[in-house]
């Protein structure tokens, strides 16, 4: 299953959800040598927890890119910064959900290009089971896919939701009708990758990028433990430690539009990261 079988695929490398500064320091000083050791043609993340664990900022938004990443999906958290509404107006290589309501700023789903020319549609997709009840993604997906047409390449889709039961039927939905489907939002990797029948790379959470060891989900354990026990508000605050970038590495093929193979990729930083 990562065995590469076509001269001509493309690979991309999908990161999960970036957590605060750790996920920040850790692909900015990882990502390069990921990029070079495995020939990745495009990468994108997730960056809904990048300003401080909650939302996106422009400055947290432009570390990323700077860093390498190419396009950066988010979530639920995007509306957390205030800054987000400007920025999602203004920067096409940030997505948000594309099923949120009509009059929501920002875009679900972007075209780009590998350095070699190849396109590839990157669609940002969130559930509704245990979330917001925002628009149904499977009739968004529908509504996306029925306006792309071979001209905009390979399709990866970001699905960031809760339900494990939600993501398996997505994945059951789109077999063969996109070339990629990752989840996102739990913040823990599942080890379900696979190839679909129909020829769909998919798995159900790539995890997450910062302290993940040291951590409740990026989070101070003390915190979370006061708040599981008491059931109180609790400020959480992120924990300190060394990151992990976690991630998947997809092989595309853009003409029999199939996922070829799907990797989980983990790189770890050997030193401890303040949040």
């Amino acid at each position: 299953m990562n065995t590469s079988s076509l001269q001509n695929s493309i690979r991309v490398l999908f990161i999960g959800d970036v957590v605060g500064r750790p996920g920040r320091v850790v692909i900015r000083e990882t990502l390069d040598g990921l990029v070079d050791r495995h020939r990745i043609d495009l990468v994108v993340a997730n960056g809904e927890n990048a300003a401080g664990g909650f939302g996106i900022t422009p400055e947290t938004a432009e570390e990323l890119l700077e860093a390498g990443v190419h396009i950066l999906t988010t979530g639920n958290h995007i509306w957390d910064k205030k800054e987000a509404l400007q920025l999602l107006e203004e920067d096409p290589r940030i997505l948000r959900p594309a099923n949120y309501p009509p009059g929501a700023p920002g875009k679900g789903f972007a075209t780009v290009r590998t350095p070699a020319g190849i396109p590839v549609t990157v669609v940002n997709l969130s559930g509704r089971v245990f979330m917001d009840s925002i628009d149904c993604p499977f009739r968004k997906i529908d509504e996306i896919l029925s306006r792309l047409g071979p001209e905009d390449g390979c399709i990866l889709v970001d699905f960031h939701a809760e339900a494990t039961s939600e993501k398996r039927a997505m994945a059951a939905y789109l077999d063969g009708r996109v070339q990629a489907l990752v989840g996102t939002h739990t913040h823990v990797q599942t080890a379900d990758e696979r190839i679909l029948p129909g020829g769909t790379a998919y798995i159900t959470d790539v995890g997450m990028t910062g302290n993940e060891k040291a951590s409740v989900i990026g989070i101070d354990p003390a915190a979370a433990r006061k708040r599981f026990l008491t059931q109180m508000p609790v400020r959480f605050n992120l924990a300190k430690g060394s990151p992990d970038l976690n991630a998947v590495l997809l092989e595309l093929d853009p003409v029999s539009r199939k996922g070829l193979s799907i990797l989980r990729v983990s790189k770890a930083l050997d030193r401890s990261i303040s949040p």
